[in-house]
């Protein structure tokens, strides 16, 4: 998995600022790094069995997915315009 570029000019587009686009690029990871945590619970959750205890099944090994990080899902959101946030009013 390479490094890919964002240029300046894509992050203008959707933001009043740098800081701005930061801000809002990072709670938009913030949240969907929130999302895979209580997915990853649920799907823990399911998979509890509280039956009969006596009864051992084989364990298999779990597949591993590899997904996109949260960061790039969030700049990609971000760039394509999906991504909403307001300001708040500047203290002083």
């Amino acid at each position: 998995m390479g490094i890919k570029t964002i240029p300046f000019r894509d992050v203008e587009e959707h933001a009043d600022n740098m800081y701005e686009a930061v801000a809002a690029m990072f709670s938009q990871a913030r949240r969907e790094l929130g999302e895979r945590v209580l997915e990853a619970t649920l799907q823990e959750v399911e998979s509890d069995d509280y039956g009969v205890f006596d009864e051992v099944e084989e364990s298999t090994p779990e597949e591993y997915v590899e997904k996109e990080k949260v960061t790039t899902v969030a700049i990609n959101k971000f760039l394509d315009g999906d991504v909403t946030w307001r300001k708040t009013d500047e203290l002083g």
